[in-house]
Formats: structure tokens, C-alpha cells, sequence
């Protein structure tokens, strides 16, 4: 048993203190965290988060509630940083390139704060991505969940994006940002199925050659359908 298992147990039942509350409540979200992103939400029960936390499930549901809402809180500890830096970074792109700006370099101040965060922040942002890319495509509360947690953002580079290319269409903008987001998520997942197919040419966990490349490849696909739009309207 880990030192951590051992201190989450050595509280008990009883109510714990605030300070020892918040390193519990950190604990399992880290152990949700990690089973959810191994193994979806329907493939992991409150039991087994609560054993791989090392803690009484009870003490799940005192601080959580139901499994829902132990997910919900997985999703919402992060999901507010990477709204923040992303927030931040487009923010910093528009004020130093006024009158200036480029779809490519919009685009990366919007992916390019996930990338960093992957590269720097351990195991627990590897694990955290590779839910978000489940939960985008999960049909049934997929859609519902990103709406939550992450529209704000994604409204921002849109209307950005059209500061750029007033031209551009919202409908054009908004599909073109559905397949980006595919790209981005399974750039993120590091699946290593690049790996295979490239027989190691290339590397999932290679961010800096994602970086070299994802940000001109999301960019051309924006410009290539603006551009064929406008050109049937023009002929239309």
C-alpha cells in the first residue's frame, strides 16, 4: 500500500479536516482521473475509484455525490485551467498582432497552450486529455458535456477567427473548427497508432513535431474552405 493509500485510510469514517479533506478530495480525483481515462465512464464503478484512492466509497459520496458527479468534478479541475490559458494566449495574440493577425497564428495561440501543458504537466494531463478526446465522442452526453465545460473558449477563437476572414461564413467557421478539434484531440491522445503506421518514422509523444506542423495544416484547411465558398458565391 502506498503512503498515500495509508494516510487517505488512517482518517477513518469520521468527518475529516479541512486541510486533510482537500488532499483526500485531490486523491481521488487523481484516481478517477486515471481509471476514466483507461477505461471510459461506464467501465469503472465508484468501488473502484475508492479503491485505487485508497479510501472508504463513502467518503466519494460525501465529497462527490454519485459517480456523474465525480466525473463532472474529474472534468471541471482542468478543464478551467486550459480555458484560462487558452483565454489568456488568444488574448496576447490579438494585442501584439493588431491589424496583423493570421488564421495560422490564431489557431496557435489556441492549440498550442494544450501542447505546452501536455509536454509539461505529467502523467495526470496525459490522462486527462485522453478523456476529453473519449468524451467528445461519446454520442450520448458527449456534446453535452463539451457544451459545459469548454464552449466559451471555443466561441472566442470563432470569433476571432472571423476578425481575420470577416468574409467567412459562422457556418464555415464552425465546421472547420469541428475538424480541428478532431485533429487536436487525437493529436493528444497519443494514441501511438502514428508509431505503427510510420513503422517509427514518426511519434504520437513527439509534440514538437506536431507543433512544427498542426497549427499550417488546421490553418490551410480554414483558408482552402473560405476560399472555395467564396468562390461559388462569386459564381453564384
Amino acid at each position: 500500500m502506498t503512503a498515500t493509500k495509508s494516510r487517505a485510510r488512517a482518517g477513518g469514517r469520521g468527518r475529516p479536516s479541512k486541510a486533510k479533506g482537500l488532499d483526500l478530495k485531490e486523491t481521488i480525483l487523481d484516481a478517477a482521473e486515471g481509471l476514466f481515462a483507461r477505461h471510459g465512464f461506464y467501465g469503472v464503478t465508484t468501488r473502484q475509484v475508492a479503491a485505487e484512492a485508497g479510501v472508504d466509497t463513502a467518503l466519494i459520496h460525501y465529497y462527490f455525490g454519485a459517480k456523474r458527479e465525480l466525473f463532472d468534478a474529474v472534468f471541471l479541475r482542468r478543464a478551467e485551467i486550459l480555458n484560462q490559458a487558452r483565454e489568456a494566449s488568444m488574448n496576447a495574440y490579438v494585442k501584439a498582432n493588431a491589424g496583423a493577425m493570421t488564421v495560422e497564428g490564431v489557431i496557435e495561440a489556441f492549440i498550442d497552450p494544450l501542447l505546452r501543458i501536455s509536454q509539461d504537466g505529467g502523467r495526470g494531463w496525459k490522462s486527462y486529455f485522453v478523456l476529453v478526446a473519449q468524451v467528445n465522442n461519446t454520442p450520448a452526453w458527449g456534446g453535452e458535456t463539451m457544451t459545459r465545460f469548454f464552449d466559451p473558449v471555443v466561441h472566442q477563437l470563432v470569433e476571432t477567427l472571423k476578425t481575420v476572414r470577416p468574409e467567412a461564413a459562422y457556418r464555415d467557421l464552425y465546421w472547420c473548427y469541428q475538424f480541428l478539434t478532431g485533429s487536436m484531440m487525437l493529436t493528444l491522445s497519443e494514441t501511438g497508432r502514428i508509431d505503427s503506421l510510420s513503422e517509427g518514422e514518426c511519434h504520437s509523444s513527439d509534440l514538437e513535431s506536431v507543433r512544427q506542423r498542426l497549427f499550417a495544416y488546421c490553418a490551410a484547411g480554414f483558408e482552402a474552405v473560405i476560399a472555395k465558398q467564396n468562390k461559388a458565391l462569386a459564381s453564384g
